[in-house]
Protein backbone atom coordinates (compact mmCIF):
# COMPACT_ATOMS: atom_id res chain seq x y z
CA UNK A 1 0.00 0.00 0.00
CA UNK A 2 1.25 3.72 -1.41
CA UNK A 3 0.50 5.57 1.27
CA UNK A 4 -1.99 5.51 4.77
CA UNK A 5 -5.88 5.77 3.44
CA UNK A 6 -7.86 8.99 5.41
CA UNK A 7 -11.25 8.93 5.48
CA UNK A 8 -13.34 12.67 6.06
CA UNK A 9 -15.56 11.63 9.50
CA UNK A 10 -18.60 13.32 9.91
CA UNK A 11 -18.58 12.36 13.69
CA UNK A 12 -15.27 13.91 14.21
CA UNK A 13 -15.04 16.58 11.24
CA UNK A 14 -11.69 15.81 10.16
CA UNK A 15 -9.89 13.46 8.20
CA UNK A 16 -8.42 10.18 10.01
CA UNK A 17 -6.39 7.61 9.44
CA UNK A 18 -8.21 4.85 8.35
CA UNK A 19 -7.41 1.82 11.01
CA UNK A 20 -10.08 -0.58 11.17
CA UNK A 21 -11.41 -2.41 14.45
CA UNK A 22 -10.15 -5.68 13.46
CA UNK A 23 -7.97 -5.39 10.50
CA UNK A 24 -7.82 -7.05 7.95
CA UNK A 25 -11.07 -7.10 8.27
CA UNK A 26 -13.34 -4.38 7.77
CA UNK A 27 -17.24 -4.00 8.69
CA UNK A 28 -19.23 -1.40 6.53
CA UNK A 29 -23.09 -0.67 6.61
CA UNK A 30 -24.71 1.29 4.09
CA UNK A 31 -28.46 2.08 4.34
CA UNK A 32 -30.39 1.20 1.22
CA UNK A 33 -33.39 1.82 -0.49
CA UNK A 34 -36.89 2.00 0.37
CA UNK A 35 -39.00 -0.05 -2.54
CA UNK A 36 -41.88 1.92 -2.87
CA UNK A 37 -40.78 3.64 -6.16
CA UNK A 38 -38.89 3.41 -8.87
CA UNK A 39 -35.09 4.15 -7.82
CA UNK A 40 -33.51 7.74 -8.15
CA UNK A 41 -30.02 8.72 -9.26
CA UNK A 42 -29.36 10.66 -6.09
CA UNK A 43 -29.90 7.27 -4.72
CA UNK A 44 -27.56 5.95 -7.56
CA UNK A 45 -25.08 7.91 -6.62
CA UNK A 46 -25.12 7.39 -2.79
CA UNK A 47 -24.79 3.64 -3.69
CA UNK A 48 -22.00 3.92 -6.63
CA UNK A 49 -19.83 6.00 -4.23
CA UNK A 50 -19.65 3.20 -1.61
CA UNK A 51 -19.08 0.52 -4.23
CA UNK A 52 -16.01 2.37 -4.69
CA UNK A 53 -15.29 2.21 -0.73
CA UNK A 54 -16.15 -1.22 -1.02
CA UNK A 55 -14.23 -1.93 -4.53
CA UNK A 56 -10.52 0.00 -3.05
CA UNK A 57 -11.16 -1.67 0.43
CA UNK A 58 -10.76 -4.79 -1.39
CA UNK A 59 -7.83 -3.40 -3.73
CA UNK A 60 -6.09 -2.52 -0.95
CA UNK A 61 -6.42 -6.09 0.64
CA UNK A 62 -9.01 -5.48 3.39
CA UNK A 63 -11.40 -8.45 3.92
CA UNK A 64 -14.56 -6.27 3.38
CA UNK A 65 -18.20 -7.29 4.70
CA UNK A 66 -20.45 -5.03 3.16
CA UNK A 67 -24.10 -4.96 4.58
CA UNK A 68 -26.81 -2.60 2.20
CA UNK A 69 -30.17 -3.27 3.55
CA UNK A 70 -33.64 -3.33 1.74
CA UNK A 71 -36.40 -1.43 3.98
CA UNK A 72 -39.62 -2.97 3.29
CA UNK A 73 -41.85 -1.65 6.44
CA UNK A 74 -41.55 1.37 8.72
CA UNK A 75 -40.87 4.14 6.78
CA UNK A 76 -43.69 6.30 6.85
CA UNK A 77 -44.59 8.98 4.61
CA UNK A 78 -42.86 12.45 5.34
CA UNK A 79 -40.11 10.11 7.30
CA UNK A 80 -41.69 11.36 10.74
CA UNK A 81 -43.19 9.40 13.15
CA UNK A 82 -46.89 9.81 11.89
CA UNK A 83 -48.76 9.20 8.23
CA UNK A 84 -48.87 5.90 6.14
CA UNK A 85 -46.45 3.32 5.33
CA UNK A 86 -44.42 4.40 2.24
CA UNK A 87 -44.92 0.73 0.92
CA UNK A 88 -48.96 0.20 2.46
CA UNK A 89 -49.77 3.13 0.64
CA UNK A 90 -48.59 2.20 -2.38
CA UNK A 91 -50.24 -1.06 -2.45
CA UNK A 92 -53.68 0.25 -1.60
CA UNK A 93 -53.25 2.94 -4.76
CA UNK A 94 -52.50 -0.05 -6.93
CA UNK A 95 -54.40 -3.02 -5.05
CA UNK A 96 -51.70 -5.17 -4.51
CA UNK A 97 -50.34 -6.65 -1.47
CA UNK A 98 -47.63 -5.13 0.05
CA UNK A 99 -44.80 -7.78 -0.62
CA UNK A 100 -45.80 -7.60 -4.08
CA UNK A 101 -45.00 -3.72 -4.54
CA UNK A 102 -41.59 -4.70 -2.04
CA UNK A 103 -40.57 -7.54 -4.88
CA UNK A 104 -41.17 -5.46 -8.05
CA UNK A 105 -39.04 -2.28 -6.42
CA UNK A 106 -36.21 -4.56 -5.04
CA UNK A 107 -36.08 -6.31 -8.72
CA UNK A 108 -35.80 -2.43 -10.30
CA UNK A 109 -33.52 -1.48 -7.99
CA UNK A 110 -31.49 -4.74 -8.52
CA UNK A 111 -31.06 -4.35 -11.87
CA UNK A 112 -29.99 -0.57 -11.98
CA UNK A 113 -27.16 -1.50 -9.82
CA UNK A 114 -26.60 -4.13 -12.52
CA UNK A 115 -26.94 -1.64 -14.88
CA UNK A 116 -24.28 1.38 -13.32
CA UNK A 117 -21.90 -1.84 -12.54
CA UNK A 118 -22.37 -1.62 -9.11
CA UNK A 119 -21.60 -5.17 -7.16
CA UNK A 120 -23.77 -6.68 -4.80
CA UNK A 121 -22.92 -6.17 -1.13
CA UNK A 122 -21.92 -9.49 1.44
CA UNK A 123 -25.31 -8.79 3.29
CA UNK A 124 -28.50 -7.23 2.20
CA UNK A 125 -30.96 -7.67 4.78
CA UNK A 126 -34.60 -6.88 5.03
CA UNK A 127 -36.65 -4.89 7.90
CA UNK A 128 -39.20 -7.73 8.03
CA UNK A 129 -36.85 -10.30 8.00
CA UNK A 130 -35.46 -9.05 11.76
CA UNK A 131 -38.90 -8.01 12.89
CA UNK A 132 -37.67 -10.20 16.19
CA UNK A 133 -34.22 -9.03 16.82
CA UNK A 134 -36.55 -5.51 16.38
CA UNK A 135 -38.29 -6.28 19.55
CA UNK A 136 -35.28 -7.60 21.56
CA UNK A 137 -33.61 -4.41 20.89
CA UNK A 138 -36.48 -2.02 21.78
CA UNK A 139 -37.39 -4.22 25.15
CA UNK A 140 -33.52 -3.21 26.02
CA UNK A 141 -33.85 -0.11 25.27
CA UNK A 142 -36.67 0.20 27.20
CA UNK A 143 -34.98 -2.33 29.94
CA UNK A 144 -32.12 0.83 30.16
CA UNK A 145 -35.07 3.86 31.22
CA UNK A 146 -34.46 5.59 27.93
CA UNK A 147 -37.79 4.45 26.22
CA UNK A 148 -41.34 4.27 27.41
CA UNK A 149 -44.23 3.23 26.03
CA UNK A 150 -47.40 5.46 24.68
CA UNK A 151 -50.73 4.31 23.17
CA UNK A 152 -48.76 0.73 22.18
CA UNK A 153 -46.09 2.72 20.82
CA UNK A 154 -42.71 2.61 21.99
CA UNK A 155 -40.68 6.07 21.64
CA UNK A 156 -37.15 6.83 22.37
CA UNK A 157 -36.80 9.57 25.24
CA UNK A 158 -34.03 12.00 23.63
CA UNK A 159 -33.71 14.54 26.03
CA UNK A 160 -33.26 11.82 29.02
CA UNK A 161 -30.50 10.38 26.58
CA UNK A 162 -29.27 13.64 25.80
CA UNK A 163 -28.41 14.42 29.87
CA UNK A 164 -25.46 11.93 29.45
CA UNK A 165 -24.66 11.70 25.92
CA UNK A 166 -24.91 14.47 22.97
CA UNK A 167 -27.68 13.73 20.70
CA UNK A 168 -26.57 16.25 17.65
CA UNK A 169 -22.93 14.70 17.55
CA UNK A 170 -22.99 14.03 14.22
CA UNK A 171 -25.03 16.52 12.45
CA UNK A 172 -23.94 19.11 14.91
CA UNK A 173 -27.52 20.06 15.82
CA UNK A 174 -28.47 21.31 19.47
CA UNK A 175 -30.61 19.63 21.66
CA UNK A 176 -32.18 22.87 23.09
CA UNK A 177 -32.36 24.91 19.34
CA UNK A 178 -34.47 21.56 18.06
CA UNK A 179 -36.45 21.50 20.94
CA UNK A 180 -37.70 25.09 20.48
CA UNK A 181 -37.94 24.85 16.64
CA UNK A 182 -39.94 21.85 16.86
CA UNK A 183 -43.58 22.39 17.25
CA UNK A 184 -45.94 19.82 17.96
CA UNK A 185 -48.21 18.63 15.39
CA UNK A 186 -51.52 16.79 15.83
CA UNK A 187 -51.38 13.20 16.61
CA UNK A 188 -48.28 13.36 18.59
CA UNK A 189 -49.50 14.40 21.62
CA UNK A 190 -48.50 10.68 22.89
CA UNK A 191 -44.69 12.06 22.71
CA UNK A 192 -43.41 13.08 26.12
CA UNK A 193 -41.05 15.87 23.32
CA UNK A 194 -41.44 16.21 19.87
CA UNK A 195 -37.86 14.99 19.36
CA UNK A 196 -38.29 11.95 20.64
CA UNK A 197 -38.49 9.24 17.86
CA UNK A 198 -40.72 5.62 17.19
CA UNK A 199 -38.87 2.41 18.16
CA UNK A 200 -42.10 0.84 17.68
CA UNK A 201 -45.24 2.18 16.39
CA UNK A 202 -48.90 0.87 16.98
CA UNK A 203 -50.78 -0.15 14.15
CA UNK A 204 -53.76 1.57 13.41
CA UNK A 205 -56.88 -0.32 11.94
CA UNK A 206 -55.74 0.83 8.17
CA UNK A 207 -52.51 -0.09 8.61
CA UNK A 208 -51.65 -3.40 6.20
CA UNK A 209 -47.96 -4.07 7.60
CA UNK A 210 -47.99 -5.10 11.56
CA UNK A 211 -46.76 -7.80 14.03
CA UNK A 212 -47.69 -8.90 17.19
CA UNK A 213 -45.50 -7.74 20.22
CA UNK A 214 -45.32 -7.00 23.82
CA UNK A 215 -47.03 -3.51 23.45
CA UNK A 216 -49.79 -4.19 21.00
CA UNK A 217 -49.81 -4.97 16.98
CA UNK A 218 -47.70 -2.79 15.18
CA UNK A 219 -44.29 -2.00 12.87
CA UNK A 220 -40.85 -1.45 13.57
CA UNK A 221 -39.65 2.47 13.42
CA UNK A 222 -37.39 2.73 10.61
CA UNK A 223 -34.58 4.09 12.59
CA UNK A 224 -34.36 1.00 15.00
CA UNK A 225 -34.28 -0.79 11.52
CA UNK A 226 -30.74 0.23 10.42
CA UNK A 227 -29.46 -0.09 14.10
CA UNK A 228 -30.62 -3.78 14.29
CA UNK A 229 -29.37 -5.07 10.99
CA UNK A 230 -26.23 -2.98 11.18
CA UNK A 231 -25.39 -4.46 14.66
CA UNK A 232 -26.99 -8.16 13.95
CA UNK A 233 -23.96 -8.63 10.70
CA UNK A 234 -21.01 -6.43 11.80
CA UNK A 235 -21.56 -6.62 15.78
CA UNK A 236 -21.86 -3.90 18.49
CA UNK A 237 -19.05 -1.95 17.14
CA UNK A 238 -17.84 -1.81 13.54
CA UNK A 239 -15.89 0.64 11.06
CA UNK A 240 -18.04 2.57 8.37
CA UNK A 241 -21.88 3.76 8.38
CA UNK A 242 -22.47 5.57 4.83
CA UNK A 243 -25.43 7.05 3.37
CA UNK A 244 -26.77 10.18 1.97
CA UNK A 245 -26.23 13.32 3.30
CA UNK A 246 -30.53 13.77 3.54
CA UNK A 247 -29.65 11.22 6.21
CA UNK A 248 -27.29 12.42 8.43
CA UNK A 249 -30.34 13.77 10.54
CA UNK A 250 -32.48 12.44 11.95
CA UNK A 251 -31.92 8.75 10.49
CA UNK A 252 -27.79 8.56 11.47
CA UNK A 253 -28.58 10.84 15.06
CA UNK A 254 -31.20 8.05 16.14
CA UNK A 255 -29.61 5.21 14.82
CA UNK A 256 -26.39 6.42 17.47
CA UNK A 257 -28.89 7.28 20.34
CA UNK A 258 -30.59 3.52 19.71
CA UNK A 259 -27.49 1.26 19.12
CA UNK A 260 -25.53 3.10 21.83
CA UNK A 261 -27.92 2.53 24.73
CA UNK A 262 -28.57 -0.64 23.30
CA UNK A 263 -25.28 -1.82 23.67
CA UNK A 264 -24.58 -0.05 27.26
CA UNK A 265 -22.66 2.78 25.98
CA UNK A 266 -20.64 1.46 23.11
CA UNK A 267 -19.79 3.75 20.15
CA UNK A 268 -21.26 1.97 17.42
CA UNK A 269 -19.69 3.11 14.49
CA UNK A 270 -15.61 4.50 14.13
CA UNK A 271 -16.33 6.05 10.88
CA UNK A 272 -19.37 7.97 10.00
CA UNK A 273 -19.03 8.64 5.57
CA UNK A 274 -22.21 10.91 3.78
CA UNK A 275 -22.68 11.26 -0.01
CA UNK A 276 -23.41 14.59 -1.29
CA UNK A 277 -26.82 15.47 -3.46
CA UNK A 278 -27.24 16.26 -6.94
CA UNK A 279 -28.81 19.46 -8.59
CA UNK A 280 -29.70 19.71 -12.00
CA UNK A 281 -28.44 23.23 -13.94
CA UNK A 282 -27.80 24.59 -10.11
CA UNK A 283 -30.94 23.70 -8.52
CA UNK A 284 -31.42 21.19 -6.13
CA UNK A 285 -33.39 17.86 -8.10
CA UNK A 286 -36.87 17.50 -7.24
CA UNK A 287 -39.68 15.80 -8.89
CA UNK A 288 -41.70 19.48 -7.68
CA UNK A 289 -39.45 21.48 -9.61
CA UNK A 290 -39.90 18.96 -12.83
CA UNK A 291 -36.33 18.16 -12.85
CA UNK A 292 -36.22 14.84 -11.74
CA UNK A 293 -35.06 12.43 -14.02
CA UNK A 294 -34.97 8.82 -13.84
CA UNK A 295 -31.91 6.41 -14.88
CA UNK A 296 -33.91 5.54 -18.41
CA UNK A 297 -34.80 8.62 -19.20
CA UNK A 298 -31.42 9.98 -18.76
CA UNK A 299 -29.80 6.68 -20.81
CA UNK A 300 -32.52 7.71 -23.18
CA UNK A 301 -32.38 11.16 -23.10
CA UNK A 302 -36.17 11.17 -23.14
CA UNK A 303 -36.69 13.94 -20.68
CA UNK A 304 -36.89 17.68 -21.51
CA UNK A 305 -33.79 18.84 -20.17
CA UNK A 306 -31.63 16.85 -21.76
CA UNK A 307 -30.34 17.21 -25.36
CA UNK A 308 -29.54 13.31 -25.92
CA UNK A 309 -29.29 10.19 -24.38
CA UNK A 310 -26.24 9.24 -22.03
CA UNK A 311 -24.69 5.41 -21.30
CA UNK A 312 -24.69 4.24 -18.04
CA UNK A 313 -20.74 4.21 -18.72
CA UNK A 314 -20.84 8.02 -19.25
CA UNK A 315 -23.13 8.79 -16.22
CA UNK A 316 -20.27 6.68 -13.92
CA UNK A 317 -18.06 8.69 -14.71
CA UNK A 318 -19.43 11.69 -14.54
CA UNK A 319 -20.41 11.18 -10.69
CA UNK A 320 -16.85 9.66 -10.32
CA UNK A 321 -15.56 12.92 -11.55
CA UNK A 322 -16.55 14.91 -8.58
CA UNK A 323 -15.89 13.55 -5.06
CA UNK A 324 -18.71 11.75 -3.38
CA UNK A 325 -18.92 14.50 -0.41
CA UNK A 326 -19.35 17.59 -2.88
CA UNK A 327 -22.49 18.84 -4.95
CA UNK A 328 -22.95 16.88 -8.62
CA UNK A 329 -24.60 19.41 -10.65
CA UNK A 330 -26.24 17.92 -13.74
CA UNK A 331 -26.06 19.59 -17.07
CA UNK A 332 -26.00 18.72 -20.88
CA UNK A 333 -22.32 20.25 -21.38
CA UNK A 334 -21.50 18.59 -17.81
CA UNK A 335 -22.65 15.22 -19.37
CA UNK A 336 -21.28 15.80 -22.68
CA UNK A 337 -17.64 16.23 -21.14
CA UNK A 338 -18.03 13.38 -19.24
CA UNK A 339 -18.69 11.63 -21.96
CA UNK A 340 -15.40 12.34 -23.56
CA UNK A 341 -14.16 11.48 -20.83
CA UNK A 342 -15.00 8.08 -20.54
CA UNK A 343 -14.02 7.30 -23.89
CA UNK A 344 -10.51 9.09 -23.42
CA UNK A 345 -10.24 6.39 -20.51
CA UNK A 346 -11.75 3.36 -22.98
CA UNK A 347 -9.34 4.46 -25.91
CA UNK A 348 -6.51 4.32 -23.00
CA UNK A 349 -7.18 0.63 -21.90
CA UNK A 350 -7.87 -0.40 -25.43
CA UNK A 351 -4.46 1.26 -26.51
CA UNK A 352 -2.84 -0.11 -23.57
CA UNK A 353 -4.07 -3.63 -24.90
CA UNK A 354 -2.08 -3.63 -28.34
CA UNK A 355 1.03 -2.58 -26.63
CA UNK A 356 3.93 -5.07 -26.53
CA UNK A 357 7.12 -4.49 -24.47
CA UNK A 358 10.40 -4.57 -26.30
CA UNK A 359 13.87 -4.19 -24.56
CA UNK A 360 15.92 -0.94 -25.02
CA UNK A 361 17.95 1.29 -23.23
CA UNK A 362 16.14 2.35 -20.11
CA UNK A 363 15.55 6.18 -19.62
CA UNK A 364 15.33 6.47 -15.71
CA UNK A 365 14.10 10.30 -15.54
CA UNK A 366 10.83 8.45 -17.71
CA UNK A 367 11.15 5.51 -15.73
CA UNK A 368 11.05 7.60 -12.76
CA UNK A 369 8.04 9.89 -14.40
CA UNK A 370 5.82 7.37 -15.06
CA UNK A 371 6.11 5.61 -11.70
CA UNK A 372 5.46 8.68 -9.84
CA UNK A 373 2.25 9.17 -11.85
CA UNK A 374 1.25 5.31 -11.19
CA UNK A 375 1.28 6.05 -7.47
CA UNK A 376 -0.51 9.18 -7.51
CA UNK A 377 -3.42 6.80 -8.29
CA UNK A 378 -2.95 5.58 -4.82
CA UNK A 379 -2.64 8.87 -3.31
CA UNK A 380 -5.88 10.30 -5.05
CA UNK A 381 -7.76 7.64 -3.73
CA UNK A 382 -6.06 7.29 -0.36
CA UNK A 383 -7.20 11.15 0.12
CA UNK A 384 -11.00 10.42 1.29
CA UNK A 385 -11.58 8.66 -1.57
CA UNK A 386 -10.76 11.07 -4.05
CA UNK A 387 -11.97 9.46 -7.81
CA UNK A 388 -11.58 13.19 -9.09
CA UNK A 389 -7.78 13.02 -8.40
CA UNK A 390 -7.13 9.67 -9.75
CA UNK A 391 -8.98 10.05 -12.83
CA UNK A 392 -6.94 13.16 -13.48
CA UNK A 393 -3.79 10.85 -12.65
CA UNK A 394 -5.47 8.14 -15.14
CA UNK A 395 -5.22 10.75 -18.20
CA UNK A 396 -1.61 12.03 -17.53
CA UNK A 397 -1.03 8.23 -17.91
CA UNK A 398 -3.07 7.52 -20.78
CA UNK A 399 -1.06 10.56 -22.35
CA UNK A 400 2.21 8.54 -21.98
CA UNK A 401 0.48 5.19 -23.04
CA UNK A 402 -0.31 7.01 -26.75
CA UNK A 403 2.93 8.27 -26.61
CA UNK A 404 4.40 4.78 -26.92
CA UNK A 405 1.66 4.03 -29.15
CA UNK A 406 2.39 6.03 -31.90
CA UNK A 407 6.27 5.62 -31.74
CA UNK A 408 6.84 9.14 -29.83
CA UNK A 409 8.61 7.08 -27.39
CA UNK A 410 10.13 3.73 -27.52
CA UNK A 411 8.41 1.15 -24.82
CA UNK A 412 12.07 -0.21 -24.14
CA UNK A 413 12.75 3.32 -22.74
CA UNK A 414 11.23 2.04 -19.51
CA UNK A 415 12.33 -1.45 -17.95
CA UNK A 416 9.95 -4.84 -17.86
CA UNK A 417 9.20 -3.98 -14.66
CA UNK A 418 7.55 -0.75 -14.66
CA UNK A 419 5.69 -1.39 -18.03
CA UNK A 420 3.97 -4.51 -16.10
CA UNK A 421 3.45 -1.68 -13.36
CA UNK A 422 1.70 0.73 -15.76
CA UNK A 423 -0.40 -2.23 -17.45
CA UNK A 424 -1.35 -3.96 -14.28
CA UNK A 425 -2.34 -0.35 -12.45
CA UNK A 426 -4.52 1.40 -15.02
CA UNK A 427 -6.61 -1.91 -15.14
CA UNK A 428 -6.83 -1.98 -11.88
CA UNK A 429 -7.90 1.69 -11.44
CA UNK A 430 -10.27 1.76 -14.59
CA UNK A 431 -11.80 -1.62 -14.36
CA UNK A 432 -11.25 -2.67 -11.02
CA UNK A 433 -11.58 0.47 -8.27
CA UNK A 434 -13.86 3.08 -10.57
CA UNK A 435 -15.94 0.16 -11.77
CA UNK A 436 -15.67 1.65 -15.34
CA UNK A 437 -16.46 -1.02 -18.33
CA UNK A 438 -16.15 -1.32 -22.24
CA UNK A 439 -20.26 -0.61 -23.08
CA UNK A 440 -20.02 -2.63 -26.70
CA UNK A 441 -21.69 -5.91 -25.95
CA UNK A 442 -21.73 -7.27 -30.14
CA UNK A 443 -18.69 -7.83 -31.60
CA UNK A 444 -17.66 -4.84 -32.76
CA UNK A 445 -14.34 -5.26 -33.62
CA UNK A 446 -15.24 -7.63 -36.06
CA UNK A 447 -17.75 -5.49 -37.79
CA UNK A 448 -14.84 -2.50 -37.28
CA UNK A 449 -12.49 -4.64 -39.12
CA UNK A 450 -13.90 -4.72 -42.06
CA UNK A 451 -15.35 -1.12 -42.48
CA UNK A 452 -11.47 -0.65 -42.08
CA UNK A 453 -10.31 -3.13 -44.59
CA UNK A 454 -12.64 -1.18 -47.00
CA UNK A 455 -11.42 2.02 -46.45
CA UNK A 456 -8.13 0.67 -46.45
CA UNK A 457 -8.78 -0.71 -50.28
CA UNK A 458 -10.65 2.70 -50.74
CA UNK A 459 -7.97 4.66 -50.25
CA UNK A 460 -5.08 2.58 -52.01
CA UNK A 461 -7.43 2.87 -54.95
CA UNK A 462 -7.74 6.55 -54.28
CA UNK A 463 -11.65 6.48 -54.43
CA UNK A 464 -11.96 9.12 -51.71
CA UNK A 465 -15.73 9.92 -51.91
CA UNK A 466 -15.32 6.72 -50.53
CA UNK A 467 -13.02 7.11 -48.15
CA UNK A 468 -14.56 10.41 -46.84
CA UNK A 469 -18.33 8.45 -46.81
CA UNK A 470 -16.57 5.86 -44.35
CA UNK A 471 -14.86 8.08 -41.99
CA UNK A 472 -17.92 10.58 -41.78
CA UNK A 473 -20.15 7.58 -41.56
CA UNK A 474 -17.93 6.27 -38.24
CA UNK A 475 -17.40 9.72 -37.09
CA UNK A 476 -21.83 10.22 -36.85
CA UNK A 477 -21.09 6.57 -34.56
CA UNK A 478 -18.42 8.60 -32.53
CA UNK A 479 -15.34 6.81 -33.48
CA UNK A 480 -12.52 8.36 -35.48
CA UNK A 481 -10.45 6.58 -37.91
CA UNK A 482 -6.52 7.28 -37.18
CA UNK A 483 -4.27 7.04 -40.54
CA UNK A 484 -0.82 6.17 -39.11
CA UNK A 485 2.90 5.50 -41.43
CA UNK A 486 2.23 1.67 -40.51
CA UNK A 487 -1.27 1.01 -40.34
CA UNK A 488 -4.82 2.27 -40.04
CA UNK A 489 -6.62 1.60 -36.93
CA UNK A 490 -9.63 3.75 -34.57
CA UNK A 491 -10.12 4.94 -31.26
CA UNK A 492 -13.73 7.22 -29.47
CA UNK A 493 -14.02 10.50 -30.73
CA UNK A 494 -13.28 12.06 -27.45
CA UNK A 495 -12.55 15.77 -28.34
Amino acid sequence: MIGKLKIYNTLSGEKEVFEPLNGPHVGMYVCGPTVYSDVHLGNIRTFMSFDVVYRYLSQLGYKVRYVRNITDVGHLVGDADEGEDKIGRKAKLENLEPMEVVQRYTNGFHNEMKVFNILEPSIEPTATGHIVEQIETTQRILDQGLAYVSNGSVYFDVEKYNNEHNYGKLSGRVIEDLISNTRTLDGQDEKRNPLDFALWKNANPEHIMRWPSPWGEGFPGWHLECSVMSTKYLGEQFDIHGGGMDLKFPHHECEIAQSKTASGGKEPVKYWMHANMLTVNGQKMSKSLGNSFLPNELFQGSHELLDQGYSPMTVRFFMLQTHYSSTLDFSNDALKAAEKGYKKLMNGLATLNKLTYTEGEVDQKLEEIINKQLDSLYFGMNDDFNTAKTIASLFNITKQINKFYLGQQEIGAVSKDTFDRLNQEFKRFVLDVLGLQEENTTDFNSLLTLILDEYKVSKQEKNYDKVDAIRAALKEQGILIKDMKDRIDWGWDDQ
